[in-house]
C-alpha cells in the first residue's frame, strides 16, 4: 500500500507514464475485477437481507424507517462536503490535503449530527409519526461515525486499492444484514434497521482504518488548502444536496401524500431498481474517476477511454432496464412475497433509471477528472428542477407509479444533459457519442419484447409455487440473455466481437491454470 505523500506516490505515476496506458488499464482492471466480485457478493447478501426483512416487517414499517432517515441522508451530503473527491483528484500536497479534509469532515460530522438531532421533531410532525421522529433522533449519531471514514476511503481509492473493494463493502453488507435480520426476527420492528445501520457504519470505519496506511498527523492542515478543495468540491456538494432534496421530497410526497405503506413499496422498488446503478458505480465509476484524472492531459487516450466506458455501461444498463420492464412485477412477487406486489409496478416504472445513470456516472467522472466540476451545477439544477416538477405532476395523475415514472424520466433527461456537459471537457463528436450509446438500445428493446411475451403469455412466474417460480425466473433471464446477445450481434457487432474475445481469453486463462494445477 503506498503512502500519502507526493514523493511516495511518484513511483506509481512514473510507471504509468513509462508504460503508457497498460499499467493504468491494469489498475482499472484490477479494481473493476475486485469490484465485480465484491458487488456480486454484496448483492447476494443484500438480496437475502431484503427478502428476509420483507418477510419479517410490513411495508408500513419500512416506510417509517425511510421517513425517519430523511434527515440523516440529507445531512450526509454536508459531512463529505465534496472534499473527498478533491482529495482523490489532487496531485500535490496530498498529505497536507488529507489532514485538512480529515479535520474538516470530523467537524462537519459533529455539527451535522447535532443539527439532525435538533431537527428530529420536525420529521415527526411532517410525517405525522412519533416513531419516525424517534428514528430521526436515533440515527443522527451515524453522521459522526461516517465522518471519520471519508479520508481513509479516499486514500484507498487514490491507490486503486483492491482490498478496499474486497473487504470493506462485503463487511458492511454482512454486518447490516446480520444485525437487521436477527433483531427483526426478535420483534424489534423498525428499530432492527436502526441497529443494522449503526453496526454497518461502525464496520465501515473499522475496516477502512484497518487496511489503510494513512494516519492523521502526517500533514499540516491549512485554511488555504480547505478553501481550494472546497472550491473544487462545491459543485459536488450542491449536486449531493440536490439529490438529497429530491429524495426527501419524494419521501414526503409519497409518505405523507399517499401512505407509509406506499413509501415502503417505493423504497423497496427503488432498492431493486438501483442494483444496476450500484453495479455501474462500483465496477466502473469508482475506478474511472482516478483513472480519468491521471490521463486528463492526454485527449486521445481520454476520449478512447470515455467512449469505451460509456458503451459498456450502456450495454449493461439497457439490459437491466429491459429485464425490469418485462419481468419486474413477477420478480418482486416471487422474491418478496404477495404482500409486496405493490412494489412491482414501481420497479417497472423505474426501468429508465439504470439507463440514465449509466450516462450520468461515466460522464460525471470525466468532468470531475478534468477538474471542471463547475459544470455539474447544471446537472444539479436540471435534476432538482425537472425532478420536482415531474414528481408533483405525475403523482397527481398516476399516484405511486407516477412518483416512480418521475424518477425514471428525470434520470434520462439528466443523463442527456451530463453527456452534453462532458463534451465541454473533451472533444468528442455527436457521432462518436451516438456510436457508443445507440446500438445497444434496439437490441435491448427487441429482447424486452421477447421476454414480455414469454413471461406474461407463457410462464406466469408469479402464479407458481415458490421453487417453480424461481426456476421460471431463471429461465426468463436466460431467454432475455440469449435474445439480447443475438440482437447485439446485429446492432452492435463490434461490442459483441469484443465480448466474445474477452470470453475466449477468460476461458484460455482458466484452462491454463487448470493445466498448471494438474502438472504441479
Amino acid at each position: 500500500m503506498s503512502g500519502t505523500t507526493r514523493e511516495e506516490n511518484e513511483p506509481v505515476d512514473r510507471t504509468v507514464d513509462a508504460m503508457g496506458g497498460r499499467s493504468l488499464m491494469a489498475s482499472i482492471g484490477r479494481v473493476a475485477g475486485a469490484s465485480t466480485v465484491a458487488l456480486l457478493f454484496c448483492e447476494l447478501v443484500s438480496l437475502a437481507q431484503t427478502v428476509a426483512l420483507a418477510r419479517l416487517l410490513t411495508p408500513a414499517e419500512i416506510g417509517i424507517f425511510v421517513a425517519g432517515t430523511v434527515l440523516t441522508t440529507f445531512f450526509g451530503a454536508f459531512v463529505e462536503g465534496g472534499l473527498r473527491s478533491g482529495l482523490i483528484q489532487r496531485e500535490t500536497d496530498v498529505a497536507d490535503a488529507a489532514e485538512t479534509v480529515f479535520r474538516a469532515t470530523l467537524l462537519a460530522g459533529i455539527v451535522m449530527g447535532v443539527g439532525a438531532l435538533a431537527a428530529a421533531p420536525v420529521i415527526g410532525a411532517i410525517f405525522d409519526s412519533t416513531t419516525a421522529g424517534l428514528v430521526a433522533a436515533a440515527t443522527s449519531g451515524a453522521l459522526l461515525i461516517y465522518s471519520v471514514a471519508n479520508v481513509p476511503e479516499a486514500m484507498l481509492q487514490r491507490e486503486f486499492s483492491v482490498k478496499r473493494r474486497l473487504i470493506v463493502g462485503p463487511a458492511v453488507a454482512v454486518s447490516y444484514a446480520a444485525v437487521a435480520v436477527s433483531t427483526a426476527a426478535l420483534g424489534w420492528g423498525v428499530w432492527s434497521m436502526v441497529a443494522g445501520t449503526y453496526v454497518s457504519y461502525l464496520t465501515l470505519v473499522v475496516s477502512v482504518w484497518a487496511i489503510t496506511s494513512w494516519r492523521p498527523g502526517r500533514g499540516r492542515a491549512s485554511f488555504a488548502l480547505w478553501r481550494e478543495l472546497a472550491r473544487y468540491g462545491a459543485p459536488l456538494v450542491l449536486g449531493m444536496i440536490g439529490s438529497r432534496v429530491q429524495a426527501a421530497t419524494e419521501a414526503v410526497v409519497v409518505g405523507r401524500g399517499l401512505s407509509a405503506s406506499d413509501l415502503g413499496f417505493f423504497r423497496y422498488g427503488q432498492r431493486i431498481a438501483r442494483i444496476p446503478e450500484m453495479a455501474i458505480i462500483e465496477i466502473g465509476s469508482v475506478a474511472l474517476f482516478p483513472a480519468f484524472s491521471r490521463i486528463a492531459n492526454d485527449p486521445t487516450r481520454l476520449i478512447s477511454a470515455y467512449l469505451r466506458a460509456l458503451q459498456w455501461a450502456t450495454i449493461g444498463a439497457a439490459a437491466c432496464s429491459g429485464l425490469m420492464i418485462a419481468a419486474g412485477t413477477p420478480a418482486v412477487v416471487v422474491v418478496l412475497g404477495e404482500p409486496w406486489r405493490g412494489a412491482g409496478p414501481v420497479v417497472v416504472a423505474l426501468a429508465g433509471l439504470s439507463l440514465g445513470k449509466a450516462f450520468i456516472c461515466v460522464s460525471e467522472e470525466i468532468i470531475k477528472g478534468c477538474g471542471r466540476t463547475g459544470l455539474l451545477n447544471w446537472y444539479t439544477l436540471t435534476e432538482v428542477g425537472v425532478g420536482l416538477v415531474l414528481l408533483l405532476a405525475l403523482v397527481g395523475f398516476f399516484g405511486l407509479v407516477g412518483a416512480a415514472l418521475s424518477v425514471s424520466i428525470t434520470a434520462i433527461i439528466v443523463g442527456i444533459v451530463v453527456l452534453a456537459l462532458a463534451r465541454r471537457c473533451i472533444p468528442v463528436s455527436l457521432s462518436q457519442l451516438a456510436g457508443a450509446i445507440l446500438p445497444p438500445l434496439p437490441a435491448a428493446a427487441l429482447a424486452t419484447g421477447v421476454l414480455w411475451l414469454f413471461e406474461h403469455h407463457l410462464m406466469h412466474s408469479d402464479t407458481r409455487p415458490t421453487l417453480v417460480a424461481v426456476a421460471f425466473l431463471l429461465i426468463d433471464a436466460l431467454v432475455f440473455a440469449a435474445a439480447y446477445l443475438l440482437a447485439l450481434g446485429v446492432f452492435a457487432r463490434s461490442a459483441m466481437t469484443e465480448l466474445v474475445s474477452m470470453a475466449g481469453r477468460l476461458v484460455a486463462v482458466v484452462r491454463t491454470r487448470r493445466e498448471t494445477h494438474v502438472v504441479s
